[in-house]
């Protein structure tokens, strides 16, 4: 992927090193990410977990890798191209994007209206805050864990979050959300599922326009990031975890609907044909 040169986000919370208590809890990709087994970078795991269990704050005080610096700056510029394509299309439709911002953390830290926010559950996007929280450790589970190495992969996981936030900006999410309290778990997990490929589709969208006007896909770029999608599906999470499929259990949607729907919004850039919630069998 050609991202060096391009501008950096000036959104962008630089948490890392500092450190919150609790437990974690949010939506997006990270909620999927069930399988992730973490060690903070140099830190001693069996501190941390007594630290975690009694609510207090851990201890990061650690230098950065250059490969950890590298991926700082790789995660700002990508914030950024997502800037710069989501304000075309809005100033498009005579509207004013309003641009989220981007919180780095180690290991854990307090996110002010999704609670605690921990490496262990991924990158996630908070509503309440109109904020992406990512750990950046989380790019080397995708590479090594999930094997989709590439930089388009972990592209693909920040403009999945940015999904989320447009989705908030046009009250999508609000919508569904609202829905929770009159649907069985069942028939909401269905709705959530059809959230989810939504901001795949939006994911893809965003590589469509960011590559028509800073032409940053390299060959390989467009696999990197369905080998992403298809590692997170809710099937094969689930039949890695527990050896078997639950379908009603889904809550992003299976490997093949995530491809399909990041693979739509690629190689359309239009946004008319993204209405995941018009059924998710496509």
């Amino acid at each position: 992927m050609r991202w060096l040169g391009n501008k950096e986000s000036s959104n962008v919370e630089d948490r890392r090193g500092g450190g919150g208590g609790g437990m974690a809890v949010g939506g997006g990709i990270g909620g999927l990410v069930i399988l992730v087994i973490y060690l903070l970078m140099g830190g001693d795991p069996a501190q941390i977990t007594n630290q975690l269990q009694q609510g207090a704050p851990v201890s990061t005080q650690r230098q950065s890798s250059p490969e950890e610096e590298r991926l700082a700056k790789f995660t700002t510029v990508v914030l950024g191209l997502t800037e710069e394509v989501w304000d075309s299309i809005y100033r498009a439709d005579n509207s004013t994007y309003e641009q989220p911002k981007l919180v780095m953390f180690s290991g854990q830290t307090q996110s002010e209206g999704c609670g605690a926010a921990s490496a262990a559950m991924g990158p996630f996007y908070c509503p309440a805050e109109r904020k992406v929280y990512i750990d950046l450790s989380f790019f080397n589970d995708l590479t090594h864990q999930f094997k989709a190495p590439g930089e388009f992969a972990m592209a693909y996981v920040i403009a999945h979050e940015v999904g989320h936030h447009i989705q908030t900006l046009n009250g999508t999410s609000q919508k569904v959300h609202s829905a929770r309290r009159r649907l069985s778990e069942k028939e909401y997990n269905k709705l959530s599922v059809k959230l989810e490929l939504q901001a795949d589709f939006l994911a893809g969208v965003w590589a469509y326009h960011a590559n028509k006007l800073r032409n940053i896909l390299e060959p390989g770029d467009l696999e990197s990031a369905l080998a992403a999608a298809n590692a997170i599906g809710d099937d094969r999470l689930q039949q890695q975890s527990k050896g078997y499929v639950v379908p009603d259990a889904f809550t992003h949607g299976s490997s093949e609907q995530r491809m399909y729907w990041f693979k739509k919004g690629f190689t359309t850039g239009d946004l008319s044909q993204g209405n995941t919630f018009a059924g998710i069998e496509e």
